[in-house]
């Protein structure tokens, strides 16, 4: 029968043709149809039917597969949806569940394993390497060994797991007494653990076995979401720029995923990889180190941009409401495919928690090429470095994150030139911020660490067309032409001794923006309050100075929550402030390109981090507009 267009119901002609929602069950069979009555009993099996605009729900239990997705979405529209059960607990885990161990010694047991158990990857012959990886004199494996969910520490001498000792520069040092060893021959893989006095015949006992919990293995799976699952234990390899970043999930050189409301954890490297593919380079320095690693990165670039590396076919990603810990390297890595994305209200911590290993790309959030990305409203603690922006921050904008205790830093940008905003920020660990970098501008932050400022010439580095991929020029990073306004800068005490700058590196540390009265390019500057010992840049007027205000700043984790105490006298109104605007900024010198939205709009900084309205003439200076003196709760 046949029916004029108006009298068929609008809601069926915006149905997907193709629409259909596949189930996965603990309970079913691979050989099903994928129907709620009949789900399939892998993840796996539904990726492998699934076409764009299709639902793949998962029941509760416990998937131990690498869900590899054979095809992505083709538009936002139309994009794959792996999705948790409303209500239910999915774990899906890069390990698997050994049991037969033997006794060794006291406290030490053994398991063989049949090397044809891994399949075609063992991690515990893999050994971690790549470009900016340090092992500190010793291997490190892939693969990790945990006891009811917690790893253990994997150390290289069999002695160590006789007679374990705490490992230097630990948090956990009795942790890292529950140790583990591993050794293989042509038929079985060995591992030797001491699990103190818990017999594992009797416990949960788990190993990595496989090199990443979801990710595509070839670039181009677009517009995939994945959302409400706990994903663990994974066998993942170090995640350099100049490397092919496999994560625990990673998106694999692709265009608008969205990794939203899971629990991420226990990644031997990194938990979500937004990165690129190993087409343009993997490795490149170690495998010739008679180039400098600049220069090879600088030929990576050149690389992704001839295959095509633009907004139109990479990047886009919303990555939020995550919970990431327990990753040695990092928890949000990305070189180049993370452009265009956003990073928001994710609570990132354990990070670099062992120190077995380091080396650069280590960070709770650690990009390269953050160009137009958001990262906003984040919590980040117990990372090392909590954000780390490394080459071409441009069009990046930080705003309303939390970071606290933080041994390395809370902020490095490295050799951007701008322009970039950081505003509305806590960064309240030792050192707040660490500027190898020019261009950006840090408004309205309360830095309550030291900051380290030092010019880079040695490297030429990238900058680009506005709003694009498309490298304008190399420029080395002079220092300065950074903005610094309305900011609240708190010292040591009154007594606080800056560190000596190091003429050589010409590199300055301490409280306070003096730290900036060498840099060849000069501050722009306003409404900034320096409180407990923190001096202003030389150059500065209009400068609120209270040497003697303690703010008694302290950061207090309770109930679910996180607070900050924080004591302001009334006298801080008094700083010479004003709103601050793509107009106040201007452009940085370098790109010559406005501080502006990521759409090309003008942006105006008047909102504070809770989102409360800021006055409209003589802002409050800090992150909250009119704070009080009552304990804030910041998350």
């Amino acid at each position: 029968m046949k029916f004029p267009l108006a009298m068929i119901p609008l809601g069926l002609l915006m149905l997907p043709a193709s629409a259909a929602e596949f189930h996965v069950s603990v309970k079913g069979n691979d050989t099903s149809d994928g129907s709620a009555s009949k789900p399939f009993r892998t993840i796996s099996a539904a990726a492998r039917v699934a076409q764009p605009g299709d639902v793949i729900t998962v029941h509760e239990g416990t998937y131990r597969e690498r869900v590899t997705p054979p095809c992505g979405g083709e538009s936002d529209a139309k994009r794959i949806v792996y999705q948790a059960a409303a209500g239910e607990k999915v774990f899906i885990k890069g390990s698997e569940v050994i049991h037969g161990w033997m006794p060794f010694k006291p406290g030490v047991w053994k398991a063989a394993i049949p090397n044809s158990f891994f399949g075609g990857y063992n991690p515990y012959k893999d050994l971690i390497w790549g470009d900016w990886f340090t092992d500190k004199g010793r291997p490190h494996h892939t693969g990790e060994v945990y006891l009811n969910g917690k790893s253990l520490w994997e150390t290289h001498l069999l002695e160590r797991v006789l007679d374990p000792q705490p490992f230097e520069g630990a948090r956990d040092r009795e942790g890292s007494t529950w140790t583990w060893f591993c050794e293989s021959d042509d038929k079985f893989t060995y591992i030797y653990a001491n699990f103190h006095d818990k017999d594992p015949n009797r416990e949960l006992v788990e190993i990595n076995v496989r090199d990443s919990c979801f990710y595509p293995d070839q670039p181009g799976r677009n517009y995939i979401t994945v959302r409400g699952f706990t994903l663990s234990q994974a066998a993942t390899q170090w995640a350099a720029p100049t490397a092919e970043q496999i994560g625990l999930i990673g998106t694999h050189w692709s265009k608008g995923w969205i990794i939203e409301n899971n629990v991420i954890s226990d990644s031997k490297c990194s938990g979500i990889t937004l990165g690129k593919d190993r087409a343009t380079g993997h490795n490149v320095w170690v495998r010739n180190p008679a180039k400098d690693g600049a220069t090879h990165y600088n030929e990576v670039i050149t690389r992704a941009l001839a295959i095509g590396w633009s907004k139109e076919n990479i990047g886009g990603h919303i990555v939020r409401n995550n919970t990431i810990f327990n990753c040695e390297q990092g928890g949000v890595i990305g070189s180049l495919g993370a452009v265009f994305s956003q990073i928001t209200n994710n609570h990132i911590y354990n990070i670099w928690t062992k120190r077995q290993f380091t080396g650069a790309e280590m960070a709770g959030i650690k990009l390269h090429a953050a160009i137009d990305v958001l990262i906003k409203g984040n919590r980040v603690h117990n990372t090392g470095r909590g954000l780390w922006m490394d080459w071409m921050a441009q069009g990046t904008r930080i705003t309303g994150n939390l970071l606290y205790d933080n041994s390395t830093e809370d902020l490095f940008v490295e050799v951007d030139h701008g322009p970039f905003i950081v505003d509305n920020n806590l960064f309240l660990s030792g050192i707040g911020l660490s500027d190898m970098s020019e261009g950006g501008a840090y408004v309205h932050n309360l830095m309550a660490g030291k900051i380290v400022s030092r010019p880079e010439p040695s490297r030429a580095t990238p900058y680009h067309r506005t709003h694009s991929t498309a490298v304008a020029g190399l420029s080395a990073t002079r220092g300065g032409d950074d903005r610094f306004y309305n900011n609240i800068l708190a010292g040591g005490g009154a007594e606080t001794v800056d560190a000596a700058q190091d003429p050589k590196s010409k590199r300055a540390t301490g409280f306070g923006l003096w730290v900036y009265d060498t840099r060849e390019l000069p501050l722009q500057t306003g409404g900034n309050v320096y409180l407990n010992g923190a001096r202003p840049y030389a150059k500065e007027s209009g400068t609120l100075v209270l040497s003697n205000v303690d703010p008694k700043l302290r950061v207090d984790e309770r109930n679910g929550g996180v607070y900050l105490h924080l004591t302001l006298p009334p006298e801080v109104r008094n700083a010479e402030t004003k709103v601050v605007t793509t107009a106040v900024l201007g452009k940085a010198m370098v790109p010559q390109v406005a501080y502006e939205n990521a759409d090309g709009t003008p942006v105006a900084i008047d909102y504070d981090y809770i989102g409360k309205k800021r006055a409209g003439s003589r802002p409050t200076p800090g992150p909250f507009e009119q704070p009080g003196t009552a304990a804030l709760k910041v998350w």
